[in-house]
């Protein structure tokens, strides 16, 4: 028998991941017999390069796999330095570079190493619901500002100046490609936002995670702006390791000493395996471009396809593998539409309500990243049951 003695802390008291829920859901329903096409999770459907599983076996053949430095090991340091250089002409040193358990470390690193308990962090509305989670698990003040069409769902400075009116803000946390819309920043959008949280001495952290998934916008790193952005980055969307769960962060130079010393409790280091794999696939370009291809083709089915069977109102889909689209025309409790869309039509997305608890009830958000014949059974089973 529980005693009332023995409580729940307080700073547990935070709102359910919907998005693993009803994954949770759509799983019973296939232990049970059910067909369920999933849209719900930003699960790629390719499994990891070939490069990076050639990679792991050679170290599982080894035998001998053990802690790391907290940072990471130095050949995955040294590739992710020559893949900025690369990819957006910007000199990163290694030293700087982080690698993470998955950049849900990297977000509870940077939330620990750069803020005090108190200390309000802007974020987008809608949008990831891990960052308000998160934030306030760890005694800080999410501050949702909810964006719209005027500024394309993107936050900016005149935003951070109404927010400013309300206490000081001491973080700005942006997603470009955002999840759940897709919708990219413009690279002027960008500039100007990093250029403000700079004059201000506001830390910018910037979510690149979907970066590298980009099909009608310029995928620009915060770097190219400032280098006090805080970068963080995953192996799980591009590059197709969700299961391995590695990422990475960019540092500013003063954060680096400080967030090593709490990676160093927290975690000790990343799996090696994972950083030895991670290491190999920054090599698996040519066969992850065809896995993008796979997304764009779902991304321009989808498009075309569910405006034709009533979901005619989608935010811009610039990147990532995400739709937002809104269901007005048929529900105001996305999270009861769900439910009967799972139990009913048997494909699993996610209730808007994750996202944007005020304005989500009328959204719905379908993920892309499953192979394209399901994606095409999605629109019939959708087209049968609307």
């Amino acid at each position: 028998m529980a005693s009332d003695r023995f409580q729940p802390s307080k700073r547990s008291d935070v709102a359910p991941f919907i998005a693993m829920d009803v994954l949770s859901e759509a799983a019973s329903l296939e232990a049970a017999g059910r067909s369920i096409i999933h849209m719900e999770v930003g699960q790629p459907s390719a499994p990891a390069p070939k490069t990076a599983l050639a990679a792991a076996d050679a170290a599982l053949k080894h035998g001998k796999l053990g802690y790391t430095e907290a940072l990471g090991i130095k050949p995955l340091r040294e590739a992710l330095s020559a893949h900025y250089r690369k990819t957006y002409g910007v000199d990163v040193p290694s030293g700087r570079i982080m690698a993470t358990t998955g950049s849900s470390a990297g977000f509870n690193l940077a939330f620990l190493a750069a803020f005090d308990p108190g200390d309000r962090i802007v974020l987008t509305a809608p949008g990831y619901p891990a960052y308000r989670n998160i934030i306030k698990a760890l005694g800080l003040i999410p501050v949702e500002v909810e964006v719209g069409a005027e500024t394309r769902w993107s936050l900016t400075p005149d935003h951070l100046d109404d927010a400013q009116k309300d206490g000081p803000v001491r973080g700005v946390l942006v997603a470009s490609p955002a999840n759940p819309t897709g919708t990219m920043m413009t690279a002027e959008a960008l500039s100007d936002l990093i250029a403000y949280c700079d004059q201000a001495g506001i830390w910018f952290i910037s979510d690149e995670i979907y970066h590298g998934l980009d099909y009608a916008g310029e995928q620009k790193t915060a770097l190219e702006t400032s280098q006090n952005a805080i970068i963080i980055n995953s192996f799980s969307k591009y590059y197709c390791m969700t299961g391995w769960r590695i990422g990475w962060m960019v540092l500013p130079e003063q954060l680096v000493r400080p967030t090593e010393r709490i990676a160093q409790s927290l975690y000790i280091s990343p799996p090696e395996l994972s950083q030895i794999a991670a290491a190999s696939a920054l090599n698996a370009v040519q066969e992850l471009e065809a896995v993008k291809a796979g997304y764009a083709a779902n991304r321009e089915l989808l498009v075309k396809g569910l405006p034709e069977i009533g979901f005619d109102k989608l935010l811009p889909v610039d990147g990532a593998f995400y739709i937002y689209a809104d269901i007005s025309c048929f529900s105001n409790d996305s999270l009861d539409f769900a439910k009967r869309m799972l139990h009913e039509a048997g494909v699993a997305a996610t209730p808007g309500v994750d996202f944007d608890p005020v304005h989500g009830k009328e959204f719905m958000r379908f993920s892309f990243a499953g192979a394209h014949d399901d994606m095409k059974t999605a629109l019939q089973r959708l087209k049968d049951w609307i």
